[in-house]
């Protein structure tokens, strides 16, 4: 019989193998133990700043398409249904495809990173999604072994507290994807130009197989070794059953979004998005919330009509001569408040400035309508005759029109229209320097305008000394376009936080700062002053309008500021040295002397053809009766001495700015006719060639526009003709 004991060596080597398997069992168990005990005092931190740090994003009007964001932050979270199934299958091929199964370690992964920390591989941590979120989310990124196993620690912590879903939409929203994009809806928008949402399973596998080195393979010289990953992510996703072969194979490389060297303020955007933030400072949010709240701010400003104000700028601006130029333009909807456009230089990058809100222009007759205001309150009509002479004395003051022209004895209308100083410092003196400031600040003109000398006024006020905004300006017209009614200018009208909960929403606020009828004389006259006045550039636009021109002593600003019933909008030019100090812009666009009728209100005429553009012809009020121009008043120069009719204009002069800009109708003599301002008008709209806006060309986004070369040509070669502050 066999002998049925056993050597004593191998009774030996089973003792000490079942003494190994009891201490493993032990060691296994007290680690598990520890890990427990640990795990139970393990708190989840709140999110450290760079996930919670969400962009707030500045739409259009429309509140749908994005102007730009405010601070550095990419991020906008989503919802994990906001994100396609295929989609979130492939960050889970390319990252950890056993992600639902196992409890958010993954004992191999953390094998291995042992190995190579140990060895001195590359270091290397765990691959599952739950710790790569928990590294991101609540720790730094610092390599060490008390960082891993506290990511360890906190990712089997959050396996207990939260479900997967919401472990996996957390981490699809902080993720970081190159390009600047934090978070799958950024990277979408940077890699395809679509939201999260409209993502292919092509394009979701692009995002997943960046993930892995995005420095790497999300700049265009990675492109080979990012199709490999994609064919790594698609693979995987059929050997999991989420991609049919026929998918797989069907299934081609998507085109990605060409990766643009560009400044996200650049253009105007930067001077659209200050104003924004600077506006969210006065109602009360703090710079915390506006520069990583997640806020969604919806503005007043339109794309067209900003597009338009780009456009006019570069059209219908001077091309030569242009050093130290500044151009200012700000439009308004007259009864709300809400600016639409705005142009506050060429570039936001190259210059800071806003010269839509900048206060540095003296604004010239273009403040005659506060004194017309204030004399028809005082029922002054437009048929009352004053001194049109040059120079004239007045109370002491000596004052001299445009040219040191004189019209004689002329209608308040016609001062009105041809802006003759030396009649309008009269009206002034007449009704009160006191009531025309009055007036101008009911209108919207701040107290604090430099210049505006409220505490030692003189009769130079009527004559635009002060130095307002282009902002400034087109509220304060825009009060006569809304009959009297003011509003506050303002580019926000809603907020809401990053949850959707609404956190401010304008309530419209006016004050009735004229009588209707008071407004609406000043509209009557200054309609008068587009059709057969300094201002008959404007009658290019095609339908009733109404304006002022205004050009400063010494050529240093020359102003256009004007309305229709639907938008007032205001432009100006003005000229500084390398110190900033004010010069003579003699010599800009060719031009001897540069005036408000000429590049400002070309620019006016074509900026608010394309804002207006297909906007139904809207008339303006009826003015009170009696106001209209007789229907016996001579249409042509009359014979010295001969009587006018009283409430007739004397003749119109020649405009100040025509070539190739259709203007008023002439008699057999070629001298203009008086027209009804308040008719529409019949003269065709100018041509101006459509082409791509140089320094305002668009992004695929249309957020930003970028700088590109201005062109040389010059669009108009004017004859000035305009007054001037003595």
């Amino acid at each position: 019989m066999p002998d049925r004991r056993r050597p004593a060596a191998e009774r030996e080597r089973r003792h000490w193998l079942r003494w190994l398997i009891l201490i493993v069992l032990l060691v296994a168990g007290l680690v598990v133990g520890v890990l427990a005990l640990l795990v139970s005092r393990t708190t989840v931190p709140s999110p450290n700043e760079l996930v919670t740090r969400e962009a707030t994003i500045v739409y259009w009007a429309d509140g749908q398409n994005e102007i730009g964001r405010l601070g550095e932050a990419t991020r906008r979270s989503v919802p994990l249904d906001a994100v396609p199934l295929q989609v979130q299958q492939a960050i889970l091929s390319a990252e950890d495809r056993d992600f639902y199964e196992h409890g958010g370690i993954s004992p191999i992964g953390i094998a291995r990173s042992v190995w190579n920390n140990v060895t001195g591989g590359a270091t290397q941590g765990a691959s599952t999604i739950t710790q790569q979120y928990a590294k991101n989310a609540f720790l730094t990124q610092e390599r060490s072994w008390e960082r891993k196993i506290n990511e360890v620690l906190l990712a089997v912590k959050l396996e207990t507290l939260v479900s997967k879903d919401e472990i996996l939409e957390n981490y699809l929203n902080t993720i970081y994807f190159g390009r600047g994009a934090d978070g799958i809806e950024a990277a979408s928008i940077a890699y395809f130009g679509v939201p999260a949402s409209e993502l292919t399973v092509e394009q979701g596998a692009v995002l997943a197989a960046v993930i892995k080195s995005p420095s790497d393979m999300g700049e265009e010289d990675g492109l080979k070794r990012l199709r490999a990953r994609w064919e790594y992510v698609l693979d995987g996703m059929v050997e999991r059953g989420w991609l049919t072969q026929k998918e797989r194979r069907r299934a081609d490389f998507p085109e990605i979004a060409e990766l643009k060297a560009k400044n996200r303020l650049g253009g105007q955007t930067g001077f659209l998005l200050t104003m924004v933030e600077q506006e969210l400072i006065e109602l009360g949010f703090d710079e915390t919330e506006i520069q990583r709240g997640g806020l969604r701010v919806t503005s007043t400003f339109d794309r067209k009509a900003q597009r338009g104000a780009q456009t006019a700028v570069r059209r219908a601006g001077p091309q030569t001569g242009t050093e130290g130029l500044r151009i200012g333009l700000a439009s308004v909807r007259p009864g709300t408040g809400e600016i639409i456009a705005i142009y506050g230089g060429y570039d936001f990058v190259q210059d800071q400035i806003n010269n839509a809100t900048r206060r540095f222009a003296q604004a010239g007759s273009t403040f005659k309508p506060f004194a017309l205001a204030a004399a028809t309150e005082e029922g002054v009509p437009l048929s009352s005759v004053w001194n049109g002479d040059s120079p004239a004395t007045v109370n002491g003051y000596t004052f001299s029109n445009y040219g040191d022209r004189s019209y004689g004895m002329v209608t308040l209308l016609q001062a009105t229209q041809d802006s003759i100083n030396s009649a309008y410092v009269e009206v002034e003196d007449d009704v009160g320097v006191d009531r025309v400031a009055d007036a101008a600040l009911r209108a919207g003109v701040p107290e604090t305008t430099p210049g505006l000398n409220l505490d030692s006024l003189d009769l130079t006020f009527v004559l635009g000394t002060a130095s307002p905004s282009a902002l400034d300006m087109a509220n304060s017209y825009a009060t006569f376009a809304a009959e009297g009614t003011r509003a506050n200018p303002h580019v926000v009208t809603r907020v809401v936080g990053p949850n959707d909960g609404l956190l401010f929403e304008r309530e419209q606020v006016t004050d009735s700062a004229f009588e209707a009828d008071v407004a609406n004389t000043v509209t009557y006259a200054l309609a008068r002053a587009v059709t057969n006045g300094t201002g008959r550039t404007a009658t290019a636009l095609g339908r009733p309008a109404a304006g002022k021109t205004g050009t400063t002593d010494d050529n240093r600003s020359a102003w256009f500021v004007g309305y229709t019933p639907q938008l007032a909008t205001a432009v100006f030019m003005a000229k500084e040295d390398a110190e900033g100090m004010p010069v003579s812009m003699a010599g800009t666009g060719g031009l001897e002397t540069v005036t408000g009728g000429s590049f400002p209100a070309a620019i006016w005429t074509l900026m608010m053809e394309r804002a207006l553009d297909g906007q139904p012809v809207a008339e303006f009020p009826e003015p009170p009766e009696g106001t209209r121009v007789r229907s016996d008043c001579p249409t042509s120069i009359a014979v010295e001495g001969e009587p006018v009719p009283a409430g007739c204009p004397t003749p119109p002069v020649v405009p100040e700015f025509s070539n190739e800009v259709p203007t008023a109708p002439v008699d057999e003599f070629g001298t203009p006719t008086p027209m009804d301002p308040l008719a529409p008008s019949e003269s065709p709209s100018a041509e101006f060639p459509i082409e791509p806006e140089p320094g305002l060309s668009q992004s695929p986004d249309s957020s930003v526009f970028e700088a590109t070369p201005r062109p040389s040509d010059s669009v108009f070669a004017p004859e000035p003709v305009d007054e001037a502050v003595p």
